[in-house]
């Protein structure tokens, strides 16, 4: 399970920022965060869920194993609304290379959520309070790249970053 633990409580942690779980394999962290996502949206029950999503390798694992539990234990996603992290500007989606086409690949395809959003340049100064509007991100799935990474957020490269890391708490 994913249990938090306050950052700095043993030794080990002591040097933590951020609460982190190691799993032995992807394999098994993708079953546990699937588990989480669906159990967070079993205890909102008819509100809206906001499921933030991200592309590449590392959340697959994840995406399959929802779409099992959607197939297998009946999880519906009627009132899961999904953002996602990033989005090439100026690419179609249905491009093999945009995210769109992957998040259609891997899980669209397979679950009907209420609604879906990417970033576009028609979109991208209103994204955040779209976010905000929907009542927040309940759950953020993110990869690291190899080099660090996150979206398109490249070590040392704020200045030039398409993606905004914004407060949305009140």
């Amino acid at each position: 399970t994913i249990n938090h633990v306050t950052p700095g409580k043993y030794q080990e942690s002591k040097f933590e920022k951020i609460h982190s779980v190691v799993f032995e394999s992807a394999s098994i962290a993708s079953k546990v965060v699937a588990k989480e996502i669906a159990d967070s949206i079993k205890e909102k029950k008819n509100k809206p869920f906001v499921l933030g999503l991200a592309t590449g390798s590392s959340p697959i694992g994840v995406y399959k194993e929802l779409v099992r539990i959607h197939k297998k234990e009946g999880l519906s996603f009627k009132n899961v609304i999904t953002f996602n992290l990033d989005e090439y500007v100026g690419i179609d989606k249905n491009h093999d290379q945009s995210y769109q086409f992957f998040m259609n690949k891997h899980l669209f395809n397979n679950i009907n959520f209420r609604r879906h959003y990417f970033p576009t340049e028609e979109n991208y100064n209103e994204y955040d309070l779209m976010i905000k509007n929907s009542g927040g991100i309940d759950i953020q799935i993110l990869g690291i790249g190899t080099n660090g990474h996150i979206a398109f957020n490249e070590p040392g490269s704020h200045k030039y970053s398409s993606t905004r890391i914004v407060d949305l708490t009140e």
